[in-house]
């Protein structure tokens, strides 16, 4: 299924600074509560991402075409996790906790994320790809790509990147025929 991705932005809220340790942590929320949780959590202070997609749905009388969130139950928070932060994210009803070893959640790389945000906002198609632990991993060279990281992948003689988040174990492909790239 492909698909054009639409960022909802990084939302940073002015009342507290970011540390300079920060990390980004994957929130595990209840099914359909994604914005409910991230808005919360941006209302508390918190710098919060929500990427989303647009869906064309189809009801018998009309079309509507509406935002659904990229990873469905996850929310990203990037914190120093001190005490304060991780009880307002634990407290939210929406939340069900942090994605890692007993709720204290994994540290997300940066460029991963980053990754995600400049696939989504770029205007070309991409689609869901089953997530991958293992694969030769390469770096686009050049192009509205050029840096991003990911997984290797042939199919059908055609070239794919797939990029994936691994705290909350979901991975996006992309067609990278004719970009140049580098094996890491």
């Amino acid at each position: 299924m492909s698909s054009c991705g639409q960022l909802q932005g990084l939302n940073t809220p002015l009342a507290i600074a970011v540390p300079a340790n920060a990390n980004w942590y994957a929130i595990h929320t209840r099914a359909r509560h994604e914005r409910a949780a991230e808005q919360r959590l941006r209302d508390q202070g918190m710098t919060t991402f929500l990427p989303v997609t647009a869906e064309v749905h189809r009801w018998s009388d009309r079309r509507k075409r509406i935002e659904i969130p990229l990873f469905a139950c996850y929310v990203f928070i990037h914190s120093g996790l001190s005490p304060q932060d991780r009880l307002r994210v634990v407290r939210d009803d929406s939340v069900l906790g942090f994605v890692g070893a007993r709720g204290q959640g994994i540290p997300i790389p940066d460029e991963q994320i980053d990754a995600v945000r400049r696939l989504i906002a770029q205007d070309i198609p991409w689609s869901f790809h089953p997530f991958l632990k293992v694969g030769q991993r390469v770096r686009v060279r050049g192009s509205a790509l050029d840096g991003i990281e990911g997984i290797f992948l042939s199919r059908s003689g055609d070239s794919q990147l797939v990029i994936s988040v691994d705290a909350v174990q979901r991975s996006l492909t992309v067609k990278i025929s004719g970009y140049d790239i580098e094996v890491l």
